[in-house]
């Protein structure tokens, strides 16, 4: 490889808020807000590979080396400039009420969104000397051409309302919170309403255990990136991703050697329609956006978090899950000419099972010094080669782990008081980190880079990687 790739992100934002108090149960607020993002992606990066024969007998010195002339040689040329600038501004007002053991609270949000992108980009492919695909009268044709200039100007108007009961009866004490939101974007012309509620149950003989349920309809309307597809066209038909959603889940706390913790868990299933499909790119997200497709995830969440030394937090967590996907429409003929409906496929999240702990502790003759200890591993996701098809997206990465170190000095206790003019005087704790993120330099990868051999057009995943080893210092002090 050669070349290199710039990207730069450069975001600025800012917020009023005006709060007004009718009464002690009663207070409304206003607030505007200004966001402002320039995204510049620019790269060169050229790619060659060569392929040989390999010494294969043991005995000579070469072994394991290519000898001979090369059987092939390729190289492929990515040229980027592409910049992306949005800017949101939105104005919105919100109340609370308070009542007979209720509340109610509503809102409305009107929302002002500029978006204007600049795509210019273009692969250029050789094989052995010849530009890829290869003409008859001599012109070189790009492999990969892309040139937009995109303006967008939308507006969006959300509103929502809901109220929270409480009450108590002999067995439980009931805590209901049910409302509905509405949103309208005049890009689509679409509205959606929202309706949801959560139902928490409280023993009144069990009070260590929490019992909640909560189910309901969520609409996720696309933002910019959704809508615009591998050449730079916008969809403006795309509708709200929707899910339909059921979550029960519990808490316990309990003592143990006389110290408090506390286990939570929820298990969860979704029922999902008008997805958008993606696939992720080198580190970018491309849409399929003028596709659509239903799915579902489904899954458990268990932690458990406590003092398992005195007086510092610990915890551990372990999730599993499934998601999956089936794109509407999509089919294929195989080699005996049979039409093959490829059903429902792993989504690019469908990481099965997710694991971490976080452990911390003091030194045994100086509270003031802890170490810390994290420990996380994350299953295998599904990845595919870019520009095909989402069913032959089969393929999984690597696991992701990784093990943190840190360790802190306590500068500022609570307990400790200092007089007036003191640099400490008005902290009320203050402790200093030094940390090593993936302390074993465990190769994790983020993404791939697809190399296309010209000779037979298949293309090899060459892995991304995470940065290998972190170090980091930060210093929290708490006023």
């Amino acid at each position: 490889f050669e070349g290199q790739e710039v990207d730069r992100n450069t975001t600025a934002l800012g917020a009023l808020s005006a709060e007004y108090k009718l009464s002690d149960s009663t207070i409304f607020t206003l607030t505007t807000s200004a966001f402002k993002t320039i995204e510049a992606e620019t790269y060169d990066i050229l790619a060659e590979y060569w392929l040989n024969q390999v010494q294969t007998d043991i005995g000579e010195d070469n072994f394991g080396q290519p000898i001979g002339e090369a059987l092939g040689v390729g190289s492929y040329l990515e040229h980027a400039r592409n910049t992306l600038g949005i800017t949101v501004i939105n104005i919105e007002h919100k109340g609370v009420h308070n009542y007979n053991y209720n509340k109610f609270s509503y809102g409305i949000k009107y929302q002002h969104e500029q978006i204007n992108d600049y795509l210019s980009e273009w692969t250029m492919m050789d094989s052995a000397g010849y530009s890829i695909p290869i003409q008859q009268d001599n012109q070189i044709i790009l492999y990969d051409f892309l040139k937009t200039n995109i303006t967008l100007s939308s507006n969006r108007i959300n509103a929502f309302a809901q109220n929270t009961w409480e009450w108590e009866a002999p067995y439980f004490r009931y805590i209901l919170t049910a409302g509905i939101r509405a949103n309208y974007w005049d890009y689509n012309n679409e509205w959606n309403i929202s309706p949801r509620a959560t139902l928490l149950l409280k023993p009144q003989n069990y009070r260590q255990w929490t019992f909640r349920a909560s189910g309901g309809v969520y609409h996720q309307p696309p933002f910019y990136k959704e809508l615009r597809d591998f050449e730079g066209n916008l969809n403006p038909d795309i509708k709200s991703q929707v899910s339909y959603q059921v979550v029960l889940g519990s808490d316990y706390t309990f003592k143990a050697w006389n110290r408090p913790f506390k286990y939570t868990n929820e298990i969860y299933y979704k029922y999902m329609r008008n997805l958008i499909p993606y696939e992720i790119d080198d580190m970018r997200i491309r849409y399929f956006a003028f596709d659509r497709a239903n799915g579902y995830a489904t899954g458990l969440d268990m932690k458990i978090n406590g003092e398992f030394v005195p007086g510092i937090e610990s915890w551990a967590s372990l999730s599993f899950m499934s998601a999956k996907e089936d794109i509407i429409g999509d089919s294929y003929i195989d080699t005996s000419g049979v039409t093959i409906y490829p059903g429902y496929i792993a989504r690019p999240t469908d990481q099965r099972v997710n694991f971490s702990i976080f452990f911390q502790d003091f030194l045994p003759r100086n509270p003031s010094y802890k170490v810390s200890l994290g420990f996380y591993y994350g299953s295998r996701l599904p990845f595919g080669a870019p520009k095909t098809p989402k069913y032959l997206h089969k393929f999984r990465m690597s696991p992701y782990r990784r093990a943190d170190i840190g360790f802190s000095k306590l500068l500022k206790s609570s307990e400790k008081s200092y007089p007036s003019g003191h640099i400490f005087h008005n902290i009320k704790s203050a402790w200093i980190t030094a940390e090593v993120f993936n302390i074993l330099g465990i190769k994790n990868t983020s993404s791939y880079i697809w190399i296309m051999d010209m000779q037979t057009n298949q293309k090899v995943a060459v892995p991304n990687y995470l940065t290998s080893r972190l170090f980091n210092i930060k210093l929290s002090v708490e006023f």
